[in-house]
């Protein structure tokens, strides 16, 4: 779902010229590789939050062929395309690790038990000031529903 999600989202903002803000909530058991791979995000975000979201996307793209044995060649094989240094250790001092931790442990505390989710966030109804979009078809819908209010 977040590899069909996440162009969908990309789109909207640019249609609607909102931002999209992203969390990571790395999927342990269905991913085994997904911290990793958050870890390595949360690096390319030192250069830029532009390139540490267009890594996601990347891994989003290549999700089903991605494993805990050639993660790191496609973060190379990314880092290459863009120009961009990938260390042995990206994380020695386990901070980038700790912004992940602190993401998931956010999506703990509000009981988030699915990914992607989507929330349409806004200040205009302070009684309704976010709605999850369930189904990706509802997307734009939802977003016209809330700038609406």
């Amino acid at each position: 779902m977040c590899r069909r999600t996440a162009p969908l989202l990309e789109q909207a903002s640019k249609t609607y010229n909102i931002p999209v803000v992203r969390h990571d909530f790395p999927l342990g058991p269905m991913h085994p590789w997904s911290f990793q791979a958050a870890v390595m995000a949360r690096y390319f975000d030192t250069h830029s939050k532009a390139l540490g979201n267009d890594f996601r996307d990347y891994v989003f793209q290549n999700q089903l062929e991605i494993n805990l044995t050639n993660l790191r060649a496609y973060a190379e094989k990314f880092a290459a395309a863009h120009k961009v240094d990938f260390p042995f250790v990206i994380d020695p001092q386990g901070k980038l690790a700790a912004l992940v931790s602190a993401d998931h442990n956010l999506g703990t505390a509000i009981k988030l038990d699915h990914t992607p989710t989507v929330y349409i966030v806004s200040s205009r109804n302070p009684n309704r000031p976010f709605v999850e979009v369930k189904d990706n078809s509802q997307l734009y819908s939802t977003i016209d529903a809330m700038m609406k209010e």
